[in-house]
């Protein structure tokens, strides 16, 4: 027994060796290999906008305490439009090719990246764009080009927008799972679906007018970029008139119906390239990696920080995929105190999540607008708790597809009453006092309970349409009107009070920089977020070393069945009241 104990003790002994030594070499790698001159751009070079590896705005930076080592990554929607922008000036950068693309890009994420192509165009520069099929959110994006080519057994996807949400209602009166909900707001239609089996008038009225407002923000740009009216657009669409290659051409969505090959050789004939010749390319995340952050390298001793909120907001440090107080508070003190630090840009890009956390956030905003200007820059979408840590900024952009707004908390628990009555459960308790028993889900809910937790989510909203108010110099009344929940788009912000301009995150570092009366700054881009040891090999035994544990699992049940698990684990995950958007809207 002593040996094969001492046997397992030395196999673990060697796991964990080799996991050491694994991430260790890759750390030296990281630190020795990683020096940006290796990387040489030829003359004549094309740009490849392959976005598939990019999701978020901000790529993050991270720091390895335990082993004393900061390293950053270049493949956020900010490293992208930095690429672009020096690949304006950059005399070896000819043209951007945006070959078959495919990105998990939101609507203000595509916008962005979409106005900078405009910008590159007009240094003179070539934007061509090849599909063998176009999605429609793809499209959007690739129509910015000078030409845009479609293979000839192709398809393009151009019919309007669509949400679709499921109810559940019936489903937990035949299953016995049912979810207590608590809410305040008659647009929080994150809970709806298990309150009712139907859309309520209140919601389809809201669902409508953002689907309608992000719409016309798509035809608009698509219009001006093909030149095609806007009525012609919404015909085509309406009967799916571009569906086919040939329909496409004729519709003027597309110019050339070619094979790919075809593709090719337009590029070599621009570049002057023969033939039977390979043409110079270079990947747009290598580009802003290696090339980019060097030209754009300043001395400036003037900087403004940008200070990154993006993901679903849950309490702890936080990281690229999720707003944490602890690396949002630490690089908002971090910045107000760094006299270089003359303006801070807070970029939210979230749905919400814990009301907590978002109060924690809030104060911080407080504290830093009273030292420094806090200009605030709104994504895909700031609502709930993403705009309740945005409406303290001294002025907020927003870009007109931003979903925002859905002032509105709510709490809900679940309940499994009825399944354990079925399989002949009793759940019995026993109390020292009248209210110390609590919530269980194997009971029905307690009256003085739900009382309790009711008065908590009216205190929420009351605090949360106060911080509004302040923020917006709005009286509580005012607010109250457009709260309730409900969801408007940055278009229809403007409009209500609730955003003062639309714009992207360059027109926020403008205006920033404006405020504080400097014209030569540089960026710095906040969090930094602190890595343990245990993070880094948690998971090694038995998981791929290529691949995430995330990778592999939408890998194997495919993306839509990654992204349901996904929302339904925000509430497993979640604690306390909540302030969070409806739903995930997706153009498709």
């Amino acid at each position: 027994m002593r040996f094969l104990r001492n046997v397992l003790a030395t196999i673990v002994g060697l796991f964990v060796f080799f996991g050491i030594l694994f991430f260790g070499i890759i750390l030296l790698g990281a630190v020795f290999g990683g020096s940006s001159d290796k990387v040489m751009i030829k003359d004549n070079t094309v740009i490849n906008l392959d976005l598939s590896k990019v999701k978020y705005d901000y790529a993050g930076r991270f720091n390895y305490k335990d082993f004393n080592f900061v390293d950053s990554n270049a493949d956020g929607v900010s490293d992208i439009l930095n690429a672009i922008e020096a690949a304006k000036t950059d005399d070896k950068i000819k043209g951007i090719s945006i070959l078959n693309n495919y990105s998990n890009l939101g609507m203000a994420q595509r916008r962005s990246v979409r106005e900078k192509l405009e910008e590159f165009k007009k240094s003179g520069k070539f934007v061509l764009a090849y599909a063998n099929a176009y999605s429609q959110s793809e499209y959007y994006m690739n129509s910015v080009a000078d030409t845009v080519y479609l293979n000839p057994v192709g398809e393009l996807d151009f019919k309007g927008l669509s949400a679709e949400v499921l109810y559940m209602k019936d489903l937990q009166e035949k299953s016995g799972i049912k979810m207590e909900v608590i809410r305040h707001g008659k647009y929080k239609s994150a809970v709806e679906p298990y309150l009712e089996q139907n859309m309520s008038e209140a919601n389809r009225e809201q669902t409508t007018v953002l689907l309608e407002s992000i719409w016309s923000t798509i035809l608009e740009d698509v219009a001006k970029s093909r030149n095609i009216p806007v009525d012609s657009l919404n015909s085509i669409a309406d009967r799916l008139g571009a569906r086919t290659p040939e329909m496409a051409k004729a519709t003027h969505l597309v110019d050339k119906v070619v094979y790919e090959d075809e593709y090719h050789n337009a590029i070599r004939k621009a570049l002057q390239v023969e033939k039977d010749k390979e043409y110079n390319t270079i990947d747009v995340v290598t580009y802003a990696k290696e090339i980019a952050a060097r030209k754009q390298a300043n001395t400036s001793k003037d900087v403004i920080a940008i200070v990154y909120a993006q993901g679903q907001i849950l309490n702890g440090e936080g990281g690229v995929d999720y707003v944490g107080e602890i690396s949002v508070n630490r690089a908002l003190k971090k910045a107000r105190e760094d006299d270089k630090v003359k303006a801070i840009v807070l970029r939210v890009n979230s749905p919400g999540g814990s009301a907590l956390t978002s109060d924690l956030i809030w104060r911080e905003v407080e504290l830093t607008k009273k030292v420094k200007p806090v200009i605030v820059s709104m994504g895909d979408v700031a609502a709930s708790g993403g705009y309740y840590i945005a409406c303290n900024g001294d002025y907020i952009f927003a870009e007109p597809g931003t979903i925002t707004g859905s002032i509105g908390v709510f709490g809900m628990l679940p309940n499994f009453k009825k399944v354990a009555d079925k399989f002949g459960i009793n759940a019995e308790h026993v109390s020292t006092n009248k209210n110390s028993r609590g919530y269980s889900p194997f009971s029905d809910i307690d009256p003085n309970y739900k009382a309790v937790v009711t008065e908590g989510v009216e205190n929420v909203y009351k605090t949360f349409v106060t911080r509004v108010a302040a923020g917006r110099r709005m009286t509580f009344d005012q607010v109250d009107q457009i709260a309730q929940g409900r969801v408007w788009t940055g278009k229809n912000a403007v409009e209500n009070g609730l955003v003062d301009a639309l714009g992207g995150l360059h027109d926020a570092i403008a205006y920033a920089a404006k405020k504080v009366e400097i014209t030569e700054y540089k960026t710095v881009n906040y969090p930094e977020y602190e890595v343990k040891f245990e993070d880094m090999i948690r998971g090694f035994i038995g998981v791929s070393m290529l691949k995430t544990q995330d990778e592999l699992i939408k890998e194997k049940i495919g993306a839509e069945a990654f992204e349901m698990i996904e929302r339904l684990n925000y509430f497993n995950k979640a604690e306390g009241i909540q302030a969070m958007l409806p739903y995930e809207l997706t153009i498709k």
